[in-house]
């Protein structure tokens, strides 16, 4: 390789693995929507521009006065979406094949990284297959593992056929984890990549603790305060929150819960629990701050692809209870920086919790190991290992592109 100045580097200059890439990310959701997808997705498109890939962002506008990001290799391309039923707030794709075979014809990427499998997510997979593009996926939520929370259980087989076939038109499909890659497996998904999930450890720091904001919420310094963040949905398996919550105020220490989200159940679970404090959607140091401030983390879902709340907790310095599943089941030592549960065991998933809440020292202890657990999972590695898997597909290139074989939606 020709010895150059930073100066003067051009891509021809570059060995094979630092090639630049022209990659364009479609997501259907993205901040400041709040939510792990959208938190993910602009992590990865911002490490690989600081890797110097040029990245193309294909996603939805989300209101009128929504404009397209510009800036050094980086652009964005916004289109047109309809609401999500209950979430007013989230809007998903339509589709819109011609418009993206129209857009990557005039600017051919290297490689398209589709981030979600709505309407947008399929039509960008036909577009890329028509233009004969390397096209990789990422599986981000377990809509198969929602729907019996929805009474729509009997449409779990057709959203499992669904998802499998649409990434097994792409070179390769991206996990978080190893337990979810094995899962996927056994259910006939071809070509899966671990890509885990990295947290920002400078943001979320047991440093931002506030005792101002602890006392807003009704909690002193004795006070427990017992945390919990995400949507409030019915797949977030609230119930067994509320049945450890009540448990644990039997032993006599002062409980606070605090909830941090928003969804279609405020309502209801506001009337229920009087005495929670509901904190709403809270964003950055906000956020942050509400991590930092509480003394343990609760968390119930059994619906998580991964769960980037549990390892923003970790960083805050929180220990936490959890089902041994998705990113706790990855992250947490049981008994050393956390406590888990075996997967669906709800009686046990309580008596963890009223064991935690009653002991601040064994607390404190775990919260600060949670925070060195935490430390090591750098977004640098996690960007690094997305630009290997773009850059195994982009080798593979057109010999590997199959035909589809279905169409879910119209085309546009």
């Amino acid at each position: 390789m020709k010895t150059v100045s930073a100066s003067d580097l051009v891509v021809d200059d570059l060995a094979p693995l630092q090639r630049s890439l022209r990659v364009a990310m479609v997501t259907e959701t993205y901040p400041p929507e709040v939510n792990g997808v959208a938190t993910t997705v602009a992590r990865m498109a911002e490490g690989l521009r600081a890797r110097h890939h040029a990245i193309q962002l294909v996603r939805l506008r989300q209101n009128p006065d929504d404009d397209a990001g510009r800036a050094e290799r980086y652009e964005e391309v916004l289109l047109h979406g309809m609401q999500i039923p209950r979430y007013p707030h989230l809007k998903m794709g339509v589709p819109c094949t011609r418009a993206l075979v129209a857009l990557w014809t005039r600017a051919r990427p290297d490689v398209v990284h589709i981030a979600t499998e709505g309407p947008l997510g399929w039509s960008a997979l036909r577009a890329a297959r028509k233009l004969k593009l390397p096209v990789v996926s990422e599986f981000r939520t377990n809509f198969h593992a929602y729907s019996r929370h929805y009474g729509v259980g009997w449409l779990r087989k057709p959203i499992v056929a669904y998802l499998r076939k649409f990434h097994n038109q792409t070179l390769r499909t991206m996990v978080p984890t190893e337990a979810l890659r094995r899962e996927l497996q056994r259910m006939g998904f071809e070509n899966l990549a671990v890509v885990a999930r990295g947290v920002d450890t400078t943001l979320f720091s047991p440093s931002w603790r506030s005792e101002v904001l602890r006392a807003r919420w009704g909690a002193s310094p004795q006070t427990c305060v017992m945390l919990c963040v995400g949507r409030l949905a019915p797949e977030k398996n609230l119930s067994v929150l509320r049945e450890a919550y009540r448990a644990a105020q039997v032993s006599g220490r002062q409980l606070k819960m605090v909830l941090v989200g928003d969804g279609p159940d405020r309502a209801a679970l506001e009337q229920a629990w009087p005495d929670v404090h509901f904190a709403g959607v809270q964003r950055g140091e906000e956020l942050a701050a509400h991590y930092a401030s509480a003394d343990l983390f609760v968390f119930p879902s059994l619906t998580e692809t991964f769960g980037n709340v549990v390892m923003e907790a970790m960083a805050s310095g929180l220990p936490l209870v959890a089902f041994d599943y998705a990113a706790a089941a990855e992250m947490v030592h049981h008994g050393h920086n956390g406590l888990l549960a075996p997967l669906g065991d709800a009686a046990r998933f309580v008596s963890l919790v009223c064991e935690a809440s009653a002991d601040a020292s064994r607390c404190r202890s775990m919260g600060d190991a949670a925070r060195q657990t935490a430390m090591a999972q750098d977004w640098g590695r996690v960007v690094a290992d997305l630009e290997a898997v773009l850059l195994d597909a982009l080798a593979e290139g057109q010999a590997q592109v199959k035909p589809l074989g279905f169409s879910p939606f119209r085309s546009a």
